[in-house]
C-alpha cells in the first residue's frame, strides 16, 4: 500500500500544501528533502521519526 504525508497536517508560516504519495521509504527520503530545504528543519533521526509518524495509508480514487 502506498503511503502519503501532507504538509498541511503541520501547518507552518509558508502555509505550504504538498503532498507526497509513494512508496513508504521514497516518501520519507522526498518529505525530509523537502522539510530541510522549504521548512528550514535539520535532517537527522527525530526528524525521519516525526515523518514516519505522520504516514497515512493512501485512499485510492475510484476510476
Amino acid at each position: 500500500m502506498r503511503k502519503l504525508i501532507d504538509c498541511r497536517d503541520h501547518p507552518s508560516e509558508t502555509r505550504c500544501t504538498l503532498v507526497l504519495i509513494g512508496e513508504e521509504e521514497e516518501v520519507l527520503r522526498a518529505a525530509a528533502e523537502h522539510a530541510v530545504s522549504a521548512h528550514g528543519r535539520t535532517d537527522g533521526p527525530e526528524l525521519r521519526a516525526q515523518l514516519r509518524r505522520s504516514l497515512r495509508n493512501e485512499t485510492p480514487q475510484p476510476a
